[in-house]
């Protein structure tokens, strides 16, 4: 099935166009110093819900494509202050109204890449996700709502044709983004 792209890169999306995903646009608060930027509070809508399980941070570097991951019981919150990042969501719940549906972020620092968006983004149990690098390098900080859990963690390869998502031929990938592995836990469903 071909995926229904629902790119943004310039404008943050709604909220609906992946049921569960929420994309939180951020305030930089600058001065000649450097800046300040406000990324989560646990009131945010973005948060509700959500348990503080691990924070990790990804140091990639140029074309690293990483993809596609997912979880039956873990949420994760991305966000990318250092570089851009083209993250891609596709939802892979077939009791969601937005099945199939795939959203495209460009994600990253503004003031060095104008084409990037500075966000938080909540990505829900049973939405795939993946990136990859346009930059130089790029730091990807993510929450996520639980520790690492192999047993909850699934995998489809970074080139699978049911997302119908092409990340060009100068992908760089590693052994776990070109392999199938399912979760044995039980997904949560969407309430």
């Amino acid at each position: 099935m071909v995926a229904k792209d629902m790119t943004r890169s310039t404008h943050v999306a709604s909220d609906d166009q992946i049921v569960g995903v929420i994309i939180k646009q951020l305030k930089t608060h600058a001065d000649p110093r450097g800046f300040f930027r406000e990324v989560i509070r646990c009131s945010d809508s973005l948060f509700e819900d959500g348990v503080f399980g691990q924070w990790s941070h990804s140091k990639m570097q140029c074309n690293v494509v990483k993809a596609w991951h997912y979880h039956h019981v873990q949420t994760d919150w991305w966000y990318c202050p250092i570089g851009k990042i083209q993250t891609v969501l596709y939802d892979n719940r077939p009791e969601s109204p937005t099945y199939r549906s795939k959203l495209v972020i460009t994600m990253g620092d503004s003031s060095e890449h104008t084409d990037a968006q500075e966000v938080c983004v909540r990505i829900p149990p049973g939405v795939l996700h993946g990136c990859k690098v346009l930059s130089n390098e790029a730091h990807l900080f993510y929450i996520t709502s639980t520790t690492y859990d192999p047993n909850e963690e699934g995998r489809f390869p970074y080139n699978a044709s049911f997302v119908g998502h092409e990340w060009g031929p100068d992908a760089l990938t590693v052994e776990n983004d070109r392999r199938e592995f399912q979760p044995t836990s039980i997904r949560k469903q969407i309430l």
